[in-house]
Parts: structure tokens; C-alpha cells; sequence
């Protein structure tokens, strides 16, 4: 895995906005902030690394990620390895679970996402959970959970969408919304629209999950040639080579 990136949505306008790269180099985790932190004036800084021009460098994962994966003493272990579609026998470490989980906490709206990688075949897979489930009407709740996994979803465009007109809500063959997609994916899944085909399926429907947990999707797509995801201004680190010791 190449790096993490950190989403942060702004309290006011609801966007989101990319932060942060968090990255794993020779058993070292290494943390920068990207120019995203410098967009909304309500964005200070995260965790214990208050100073956004620094490169933060430490053998142990930053607490303020440490505290956003589940233990692997806990009894409920089990089960979020199983909401993830992630298989328990290979052990995935914390930037695997960040990368698959988001790293939601009800506390605060940061979510982790993973710096995509070409597979084998030659394409994209993203694993992504629907936002906004709990704002769906019942009778969407109620199509959502007779979803199975491997079914077909879809994208569509909200262009009236007054709040975000990068705005991807998550439809089923039967044209039921059943939820969003994440805003820190929808403006470059936007672009990718009209250029290639993205086959978008359920990955899992987890029943007796948080919400936030309740449906995992999975997006397949070859890249169209010369197009880059995550490439905006946002993504761009704020320092190069200052080093510093976490605390």
C-alpha cells in the first residue's frame, strides 16, 4: 500500500477536503499535511502534530490513528474483520483496517482512504462504504437490506444538489437510492464518468453493523489513458524534507 490520505470535512459547508498522507517507509510511519489543510480557514491542525509544515517521522503508529483501529483483543473483533470483507487468518495490519474501515469515529469527520493502486488485470478497485444511510427513507432502508453481495449498483449525478454539486448518490437496479457516495471520492468519480466504465457493486450488506458499517461497495475501473486520480492541488504535500519526531 503507498500511503493513506486523511479527509477532513469542514463543519460549515460539509465538503471534504484532503488533509493529510500518512505513509509506512522501512517500519517507519511518516505523516505530512497536503495544501487541502489550507483551503477552509476552520482547519487547525490534527492530533498532536500542530505544526502543518512539518514531516512527521516515528516507529509506532500516531495515536491519532492507533485510537482509530479496532484491537484485535476486543471481542467485537471478530465481527468488524467480517464487516470489512477482510480475512482474519492473514492478519491485515492498521493500514490495511484504516485503508478498508475509513477510520470513522463518531467524535470528529476525518475518514482515511487508501492512494489507489493498478492490480494485476490492469485496473482500479476501491472499497468504499455508502454514506448518508441514515438519512434514507424506510422504504430505502427497506430495499437496502434485502441487498446481497455481488449485486449491481450504479452512480447518478445530482446536479440540483444545492450543497455539492460533485454530489454521487448510490442507486440499485431498481433505481432505490441507498445511500452516497464518499465526498472525497465523488469529484474524481465525476471526471471518470463520461471516460470509463465503473462497475460498482456490493461488496458486503452488514445487517447487524454500526450504520456507518452497514453496506461496503466496490468499484472496478480501468484508468483512461493520462488520467490520474487523487492529482488536484489538494493532494500536494506542504513540506518536502524537514524532519521531526512525533511525540
Amino acid at each position: 500500500m503507498k500511503a493513506l490520505y486523511i479527509a477532513w470535512q469542514d463543519p460549515e459547508t460539509k465538503l471534504w477536503h484532503t488533509v493529510g498522507e500518512l505513509r509506512k517507509q522501512n517500519q517507519f510511519y511518516c505523516f505530512s499535511y497536503t495544501k487541502g489543510a489550507l483551503v477552509s480557514p476552520r482547519f487547525t491542525f490534527l492530533g498532536r502534530m500542530r505544526d502543518l509544515s512539518q514531516h512527521y517521522i516515528s516507529d509506532t503508529l500516531f495515536p491519532l490513528f492507533t485510537n482509530r483501529v479496532l484491537s484485535n483483543s476486543r471481542p467485537e473483533y471478530p465481527n468488524y474483520i467480517r464487516w470489512l470483507a477482510l480475512d482474519r487468518q492473514t492478519q491485515p495490519d492498521a493500514m490495511q483496517l484504516l485503508a478498508r474501515s475509513g477510520g470513522f469515529r463518531a467524535t470528529d469527520d476525518l475518514c482515511v482512504y487508501p492512494s489507489p493502486e493498478i492490480n494485476e488485470n490492469g485496473e482500479i478497485e476501491l472499497f468504499f462504504f455508502s454514506h448518508g444511510i441514515r438519512y434514507l427513507a424506510p422504504e430505502n432502508l427497506l430495499q437496502l437490506n434485502q441487498l446481497e453481495s455481488g449485486s449491481a449498483l450504479s452512480f447518478d449525478t445530482e446536479k440540483d444538489n444545492a450543497k455539492d454539486s460533485f454530489a454521487l448518490s448510490i442507486k440499485t437496479n431498481q433505481l432505490t437510492k441507498v445511500g452516497y457516495c464518499p465526498g472525497y471520492l465523488s469529484q474524481d468519480f465525476h471526471k471518470l464518468l463520461n471516460k470509463t466504465e465503473i462497475k460498482i457493486s456490493v461488496e458486503r450488506l452488514n445487517t447487524d453493523a454500526p450504520i456507518q458499517f452497514r453496506l461496503l461497495c466496490r468499484a472496478v475501473f480501468k484508468l483512461p489513458n493520462g488520467f490520474q486520480l487523487f492529482n488536484d492541488a489538494e493532494y500536494l504535500p506542504l513540506t518536502k524534507n524537514a524532519n521531526a519526531i512525533a511525540a
